[in-house]
């Protein structure tokens, strides 16, 4: 799955939901190649009834669907108690680090910095929060995009379900590819998400 260039990532509308699931899916065949599962624990989920969710801890968990029931986990994206710059670590399937995400400090649409596992920064992440367009940087090398994919009036009204295309330019490498994925999950999952 991390060989890809580009994915669909369609978030499951419900109502009252305290944790989040998202299809990772072929955009030009629409079959589900993967799955994006928040895995947090009743005591979080309980405080996320009085506590703005950005504020607490996440895991999001990464699995590559192998089969009509099983699936294989690929990376996860662990946030902790979070109050001002929030920091994303990316753990492969071992549980060793493959880099992290850092909000930066100052910036007036909002960005956070891409890094591998040694500290190196790989791209910057900046965009437009409220029309859903990002773009992977590399200095002036654009790395890939996110955009928003529109679902419809009624589901983009009653739910904040969102659907968005993560396309990544080149042939990365699996180290780069599952970063930048993992930066494109991000956006939503850790850094967009409020309620």
């Amino acid at each position: 799955m991390l060989n890809r260039t580009q994915y669909f990532i369609r978030e499951h509308a419900g109502l009252l939901k305290l944790s989040d699931v998202y299809d990772i899916l072929d955009p030009q065949s629409q079959a589900k190649i993967g799955e994006a599962r928040e895995e947090i624990s009743g005591f979080v989920k309980f405080l996320r009834l009085f506590v703005n969710k950005s504020l607490m801890p996440t895991r999001i968990a990464v699995y590559e669907h192998t089969g009509e029931s099983s699936r294989k986990l690929l990376f996860s994206l662990k946030r902790g108690f979070t109050f001002i710059r929030p920091k994303v670590v990316i753990i492969d399937e071992a549980g060793g680090s493959l880099g992290h995400l850092q909000s930066k400090l100052l910036s007036l649409g909002g960005a956070f910095r891409v890094f591998s596992a040694d500290g190196a920064e790989i791209a910057l992440v900046k965009g437009d929060w409220k029309g859903w367009n990002f773009r992977f940087l590399s200095g002036d090398t654009e790395l890939g995009v996110v955009t928003k994919k529109w679902a419809g009036l009624g589901k983009e009204l009653f739910t904040s379900a969102d659907n968005y295309i993560v396309s990544i330019n080149g042939q990365p490498s699996p180290a780069i590819s599952t970063l930048l994925l993992a930066a494109g999950l991000a956006v939503d999952t850790v850094f967009k998400e409020r309620k």
